[in-house]
């Protein structure tokens, strides 16, 4: 008798298979994509009351990750309003429930080891302070100064020591020689199963003129770093399921993991 379970994830599979060859179907997520964008719907969402700017589906992309390779380290570069700092614990959170359940235990939050490590140059202080203040804050620690300082690079390197299985997400600057930056000082740290998220990736597929004020824009961005930094990293692949099943993303071919 076919296992229920597993029929539904193959035929699953299968149509995500088939996205890339429904040319219409690709074309009308790009260009929502496109237009969301030029709207800042991006900037429109919450998790667990700190503005998070991702589109919904990378926030749930984020969820199949961390449940599947089950991190005890998330490493973001880039801090913003803190959102995706607290979807990054509330996730480690949800994993340490989880096992205390299945232990016949009771959680004691404060007592995983399970943590979450966030970069950014400026950290504002009202953002800092509301990070610092949220229930989810015993999980995150926050270091200031640029993710690709010799430096900070050192502090992340030593945080990181202790650590069986890390998770990086690189969203902070989005030029190409940034972000080749980030991806040689913290993609190393990403532990065997687990991803490095390279974040905007999407650019490279956009008008030029989506990013009128910003230093990054089709030809400069983290898509060109990711196939730079691919040609002479091979332990690393593209999860290309991820982004087909999504449809809209920013992070296409941006799902990397470490074989």
């Amino acid at each position: 008798m076919t296992d229920p379970i597993q029929q539904f994830a193959g035929e699953r599979r299968q149509q995500i298979a088939g996205y890339p060859q429904d040319t219409a179907f690709t074309a009308q997520s790009q260009a929502w994509l496109e237009a969301s964008m030029r709207r800042r719907y991006v900037y429109n969402f919450d998790w667990l009351g700190r503005p998070i700017i991702q589109y919904p589906q990378d926030m749930v992309a984020m969820q199949e990750l961390v449940w599947t390779t089950r991190p005890d380290l998330i490493i973001e570069t880039g801090i913003a309003h803190g959102g995706s700092l607290i979807l990054s614990a509330s996730l480690l959170t949800m994993l340490d429930y989880c096992d205390a359940v299945q232990a016949g235990a009771v959680l004691d939050p404060r007592a995983s080891k399970r943590r979450v490590l966030g970069l950014d140059i400026d950290i504002r202080e009202h953002n800092r302070a509301a990070i610092e203040a949220h229930p989810m804050a015993h999980k995150i620690d926050m270091i200031q100064g640029s993710s690709v300082a010799p430096d900070v690079i050192a502090q992340v390197k030593s945080y990181a020591r202790d650590y069986k299985r890390i998770m990086v997400c690189l969203d902070s600057m989005h030029t190409h020689d940034h972000v080749m930056a980030e991806l040689a000082a913290y993609a190393p740290l990403v532990t065997s199963g687990c991803y490095c998220v390279v974040f905007d990736t999407f650019v490279e597929d956009m008008p030029a003129d989506l990013f009128p004020d910003r230093p990054w824009s089709p030809g400069d961005n983290p898509k060109t770093a990711v196939r730079a930094y691919l040609k002479d990293h091979p332990e690393f692949e593209i999860d290309a399921a991820m982004p087909h099943k999504l449809q809209v993303t920013v992070a296409p071919d941006g799902f990397l993991k470490r074989k």
